[in-house]
This record gives structure tokens, C-alpha cells and sequence, in this order.
């Protein structure tokens, strides 16, 4: 039995077929705002603050490993409603939001760790859903476009281990965005240029000190339709630390547009 404690995008579910497909037995920890699993089998609807819940979730259904997948949303700590372990772990959690998103889920690996619960890396069940190092389109980086990606990887290199950028935009080797709280999304409407079109590129490698079992970038369609929308040229990802939802419209949508997808 393995728990699964879902977030948004739709990595969960891809996810989930998977372990349906294998007839193995899960327990779901529904993190999401609009419920999405309540009607799953073996599914709970859990506050994140609410880890005395959760862990007798866990250990109930004999559950002694956990997958993360899909984002939680940074919780209102003011307004967790908390149980009792809850209010044990909280300042530890609060703690770490402060260094970051990603000492955030560091910090709750701990408090499984310390109940016994050992976290599994989220790409286990999809091993198909990440990309090894080449270039998946028809085009490919040209001389400007490789000056652009050495600069975007070398800005990422530089930030704080506990930051939570995992996305850097660069056209003609200039910085235009570096990814925020608001993530990828918010990051790609900044870089719009009237002026410049089919220029530029979006780099997302994982976080610094990033625990590659969870919360690794994540690109899908959607992603790439805000590239094309900002007027880049392509993305670039790092081999086998990524998330690449819905892979045969991807390749389509860049080969139609004339992008590229390159790993490094």
C-alpha cells in the first residue's frame, strides 16, 4: 500500500492510471482546492495542517511509503486549521517557508521520516513522463540561441540553495525574467515583447539542494503555449530531472511553431 498526496496539474492523475493499470492497492491524501479526488476510492480530504490526520491516514491503511505529486499552494499559516501534531510540526514548517518552497517540502520529508514513512521519488509508477539529454524537435538551438541558454543555466547556478526559482527567460543574452512565487505562468506574461517574436528562451532546471524525489519542473502543452505567447523560441530542461506531461501534442505544438525542446 503507498499513499499518495496529491497537489495540482494533471501529473497526479497520469499517476494515478498507472497504479490503477497495475492493480496496486494507494490511499490518496487530497491536498487540492477544488477536491479533484474526492470521488477516488480510498480518498481523503486533508488540510495540509492537519498532520496527526494524515499520518493515522497513513498508518491505518499500512501505508509505510509516500509519493509526492502535483503543487500545494504556500498555505495562510493564520488560518491552518491544525490538529494536534499539527500544532507540534507547524513551527518547523514555518520555519522553512521562510527559506522557501522547496525547505518547505524538505521539512515535511523529515516529519515523515521521523513517523516511519519513507518518501518515494514522484516519477516511480511514470518513468516515460521524464527526458534524457537531446533534442526532441525538429529545430534546434542555433549560435545565438545556445549564448542565451549558457547564460539562463548560469544565472540559475548562482541563486540561494533555498530558492524557489526553478525558471530563468534570456533573450539576446539579457535576463528578462526570473521565476517567482507567482511560478512559471506569471514569469512567461512578463516576457512579452511587441517588438520581438521567435527570440529567446526558458530554462527550468530544479531548485538548488532541490530533493529530486518531489517537485521537479514540470512542462506540459500549457507551458508551451505561454512560451510561444512570449514570443520564445524554445525551452531546455535538465535530463531526468524533469516532469514532460503529454509528450506527442508537445512535440507537435514546438515542430508546428517552429521551437525547439533541448535537454541538457
Amino acid at each position: 500500500m503507498i499513499g499518495l498526496i496529491f497537489g495540482e496539474t494533471s501529473f497526479p492523475k497520469e499517476i494515478l492510471k498507472k497504479i490503477k493499470k497495475r492493480n496496486l492497492r494507494y490511499v490518496i491524501i487530497d491536498l487540492t482546492k477544488n477536491k479533484v479526488f474526492k470521488k477516488e476510492k480510498n480518498s481523503y480530504v486533508v488540510s495540509i495542517g492537519q498532520f496527526g490526520k494524515i499520518i493515522k491516514i497513513l498508518k491505518e491503511n499500512r501505508c509505510n511509503k509516500v509519493l509526492f505529486a502535483g503543487k500545494v499552494k504556500k498555505p495562510n499559516f493564520s488560518k491552518l486549521r491544525l490538529d494536534f501534531k499539527g500544532i507540534y510540526y507547524i513551527p518547523r514548517i514555518i520555519k522553512s517557508s521562510k527559506l522557501g518552497d522547496a525547505a518547505i517540502l524538505k521539512q515535511i520529508i523529515k516529519i515523515f521520516s521521523t513517523e516511519k514513512i519513507k518518501t518515494v521519488s514522484s516519477l516511480t509508477f511514470n518513468p516515460e513522463l521524464t527526458l534524457s539529454k537531446g533534442n526532441y524537435s525538429k529545430s534546434k538551438p542555433d549560435n545565438d540561441d545556445k549564448l542565451d541558454i549558457k547564460k539562463a543555466i548560469t544565472i540559475l547556478n548562482s541563486l540561494g540553495q533555498y530558492n524557489f526559482s526553478q525558471g530563468a527567460v534570456v533573450r539576446d543574452q539579457k535576463i528578462i525574467a526570473i521565476e517567482g512565487k507567482g511560478g512559471t505562468q506569471k514569469m512567461l506574461k512578463k516576457c512579452k515583447s511587441k517588438r520581438i517574436r521567435h527570440k529567446g528562451v526558458l530554462v527550468k532546471f530544479p531548485k538548488k539542494k532541490q530533493d529530486l524525489r518531489i517537485d521537479l519542473p514540470t512542462v506540459g502543452l500549457k507551458t508551451l503555449r505561454q512560451c510561444k505567447s512570449a514570443g520564445l523560441k524554445g525551452i531546455v530542461l535538465k535530463a531526468k530531472r524533469n516532469v514532460f506531461l503529454e509528450r506527442k501534442k508537445c512535440i507537435s505544438f514546438v515542430n508546428k511553431n517552429r521551437m525547439f525542446i533541448t535537454v541538457k
